[in-house]
């Protein structure tokens, strides 16, 4: 069960990277290592980390989501600076 948290952040990984795909590894002393799946085999992206800092690697890597922003949004943060 602990490898949910890892399993769900390389699924997003996948999502945000398309034409790349990626999986998670799971070593025999419990830590993970991320690989990207290329033609000509496996490629170890990383070397075997704990689990929290796996899904901090893996949020970092590849194309980021922008966050929406509505124009509701960007009038309150407008606000916010000119009050400071």
């Amino acid at each position: 069960m602990r490898s949910t948290r890892a399993t769900a952040a390389v699924a997003r990984l996948n999502q945000r990277s398309e034409g790349r795909h990626y999986l998670m590894v799971m070593t025999g002393d419990g830590k993970f290592v991320l690989r990207e799946r290329l033609p000509s085999g496996d490629k170890d992206v990383a070397e075997a980390l704990p689990l929290d800092d796996f899904v901090r690697l893996v949020n970092a890597t590849g194309p980021q989501v922008v966050p929406r922003m509505t124009k509701n949004d960007a009038a309150f943060a407008k606000q916010l600076v000119r009050k400071t």
